[in-house]
């Protein structure tokens, strides 16, 4: 990412538009995903344990944790997916016991500003104490506003872009934030030399990816990359990449650099394959998912790469057990987003007990000891080590270089 990785991504990594890291964008061509059924158990669960800890302490301390996210629409794989994690962690918490309890709640926002607003509402009205903020970046940018005037803290998952975080000291991120993924992602190909004519295909009307696009093309020029073709795209002409494919195979690129979502990232590989353009592909954490986009041929993702704080197939523990419950409870692989929010809810838990914290202060209170602490937590999560935040809520972890092979994603390093 920047100079080494870890430092650069400090400076700004996190909020996107459809989705990203995890971050989304309003107008996402992700496929509706409905909340599962197995959700209710899951829930339940999280209920029994609760119950448990009153029987044999006498009382719980609960703190009432919400967030609004796409759990319908278009741009539900994501909202669900971050609703899923962050459950786990919550039912994992409440049956450990301990003076951190939760009660989660998320409501739906259909991936827009205004009802982004109004969900919002609901929980503050429904007495949230802590906030998850929003999944996507349009209406976490509307809430983080929210957020900031009734002084309540919000850790997002997955909204990158650097508009949720300014000026609000409430206001934190998960995830990369939008301009460090260009950076990082130009520094990558640079220093493992993949590419030497690289072409650009994004998304203009996203700021996901128009800010990642920006800060790559600058630091492209530093590293002394060549791009030789940049299109751009709306959401309204994301199903036909003719023209720019042509444009990069005409220039000769030999590798093609997509910051935007997988769902319009699977078209343009069925449509190079389709006029036999076979370039390098690589692509940022929006691309994460893209293998288990229904209906899709994985075989054209053969050796495609991206930057990613997540990998489903790591064989360290913490990663294999979530994997294992997620598969369980949802019947399906977890991406970024959904350990993103897991990794939320833990770093709540450990800012709570670090900062003393107990349920029955005031939202406000717990705002002002979340300020304070948040910057001074070094916290080890499904999505890296040694994470930290400054006091602008940008958070500070390395992406993991990963390549798909065979199916799967695969460590670079």
């Amino acid at each position: 990412m920047k100079k080494p990785l870890s430092l650069l991504l400090t400076a700004a990594m996190c909020a996107s538009l459809l989705a990203g890291c995890s971050s989304a964008s309003t107008d996402t061509s992700a496929s509706t995903a409905a909340a599962p059924a197995t959700e209710s158990a899951s829930e339940a669960g999280s209920a029994e344990a609760q119950a448990a800890t009153t029987e044999s302490t006498g009382s719980v301390s609960v703190f009432k944790l919400g967030g609004t996210a796409p759990l319908t629409g278009a741009a539900a794989i994501y909202g669900n997916a971050v609703k899923n994690g962050a459950q786990i962690a919550v039912d994992e918490i409440n049956a450990a016991g301990g003076p951190v309890q939760f009660e989660l709640k998320y409501e739906d926002d259909e991936n827009d500003p205004e009802k982004a607003v109004s969900a919002y509402n609901a929980l503050k009205d429904w007495g949230m104490q802590l906030s998850l903020a929003s999944v996507t970046t349009k209406p976490c940018e509307a809430t983080s506003t929210e957020h900031n005037t009734d002084r309540i803290f919000g850790l997002t998952p997955s909204a990158s872009s650097t508009a949720v975080t300014e000026g609000k000291d409430n206001v934190f991120q998960m995830c990369f934030a939008d301009p460090n993924q260009g950076i990082a992602s130009a520094d990558y190909i640079a220093d493992q030399k993949l590419g030497t004519k690289i072409a650009v295909i994004y998304r203009n009307d996203d700021v996901y990816s128009s800010g990642i696009f920006e800060k790559f093309k600058a630091e492209a020029a530093v590293k002394g990359l060549e791009i030789v073709s940049e299109q751009p795209f709306t959401d309204a002409s994301s199903s036909d990449f003719s023209v720019q494919l042509t444009d990069a195979k005409n220039a000769g690129a030999d590798l093609l650099f997509l910051p935007i979502y997988y769902q319009p990232a699977s078209l343009i590989l069925q449509q190079a394959k389709a006029m036999d353009y076979a370039p390098k592909f690589f692509g940022v954490d929006g691309m994460d998912g893209i293998l288990t986009l229904e209906g899709f041929d994985t075989s054209l993702a053969e050796g495609v790469m991206l930057l990613t704080p997540f990998n489903a197939d790591a064989t360290d523990e913490k990663t294999q057990s979530f994997v294992t419950k997620y598969k369980e409870l949802y019947g399906d692989v977890p991406n970024q987003f959904a350990a993103d929010a897991y990794d939320c809810v833990y770093a709540y838990k450990e800012a709570l007990e670090k900062s003393g914290a107990t349920a029955d202060m005031t939202a406000e209170e717990l705002c002002d000891k979340m300020i304070e602490t948040f910057p001074t937590l070094t916290f080890d999560g499904l999505t890296g080590t040694g994470i930290t935040w400054d006091s602008t809520g940008a958070v500070s972890k390395s992406p993991k270089g990963m390549v798909i092979e065979n199916g799967a994603y695969v460590g670079m390093e």
